[in-house]
């Protein structure tokens, strides 16, 4: 998360994006789900990818609709703007609380009493001096159940993040091996973790979403590990075409199905496994070697008389000798 210290002066104050910047335009769109997005944490041989990536991608929709409202304010009104939808170093979340769209939780995300916790948010910049909104007040009282719920305890304090422990940081930022201790606790996250989200109270008065371009695509409401596992990178691109998914690349993604096939407690996916244990990513091989320990320790330690002694990666070589452990 190197590069959130790298832009602190840009994220404290709006002007040292644009000096310009009058008024900041917050708005939010609903993405809320169409069923409970924690059921298929009990389909373990299946993978759980976030509500928020399961169809297109937010970007893609949001950032031209926030283009064609701005233009709109120019012609009435005159002035200039600039729209960014999470994509450069704006404080969307206090912003929005701010112009009165909701409070940021206990789990530092935005919480609106309309639409709950689903809301994806974008900002138009304008040079217009534009009156203000009231702020919202926060309304998460003594609640503290997205805190309770957090599979990896990854809140030290109600409305502090520590990311290195959180799952949608883990399994979508990091780009290096999980570390051992957490990975039996992702279960089978496979893109994201929508617990602190999904628990959330406010969410009795949410709505399903109503873009159907954010609306969850059939093969990923609850895709089979295995088929995910086998996915070269062309396969990768097809699946998640169109998809946030598809920024985090093949590799991660897979050591992520991996991971979740090491939580699976299916001996019948060590196969799967076992095919990656020559992968051409260091990356997944040493996924990999974990799963098949996880689910067949004499299986993990045969695979490793015939190749722990070519590995050279000083990380896949250590998750040889962890996983051949008595």
């Amino acid at each position: 998360m190197a590069w959130l210290a790298a832009h602190a002066e840009r994220r404290g104050d709006p002007r040292a994006i644009w000096r310009e910047v009058r008024s900041i335009i917050m708005l939010g769109m609903n993405y809320g789900p169409d069923e409970d997005p924690l059921a298929i944490l009990g389909q373990r041989t299946r993978g759980d990818i976030s509500v928020y990536a399961r169809g297109d991608d937010y970007h893609d929709v949001i950032k031209p609709r926030l283009k064609s409202l701005g233009r709109w304010l120019i012609e009435r009104a005159g002035g200039d703007i600039k729209v960014f939808v999470d994509t450069a170093a704006v404080m969307e979340k206090p912003l929005a609380a701010a112009a009165g769209l909701g409070w940021q939780g206990k789990h530092t995300n935005l919480v609106s009493r309309q639409f709950g916790s689903w809301l994806f948010l974008g900002a138009i910049f304008t040079t217009l001096d534009l009156p203000s909104d009231a702020a919202e007040a926060d309304h998460c009282g003594n609640c503290h159940a997205c805190l309770d719920v957090c599979p990896t305890a990854a809140f030290p304090a109600p409305y502090r993040l520590d990311a290195r422990r959180c799952i949608s940081y883990l399994t979508i930022e990091h780009k290096g091996p999980i570390a051992r201790e957490l990975r039996p606790l992702i279960g089978n996250r496979i893109y994201g973790c929508d617990d602190c989200l999904a628990v959330c109270p406010w969410n009795k008065f949410a709505a399903a979403g109503r873009e159907m371009r954010l609306g969850a695509r059939a093969e990923l409401r609850a895709p089979r590990l295995a088929d995910l596992a086998r996915l070269d990178d062309a396969a990768f691109r097809v699946l998640f075409a169109r998809s946030p998914v598809k920024r985090i690349g093949r590799d991660r993604f897979v050591r992520n199905v991996l991971i979740a096939i090491g939580n699976s407690d299916d001996g019948t996916l060590a196969e799967q496994a076992e095919q990656l244990l020559d992968d051409a990513s260091p990356l997944v091989r040493g996924a990999a070697i974990w799963a098949l320990g996880r689910l067949d320790h004499a299986r993990v330690q045969r695979a490793a008389a015939i190749r722990a002694g070519r590995e050279s990666e000083p990380e896949v070589v250590a998750e040889w000798a962890a996983a051949c452990e008595p």
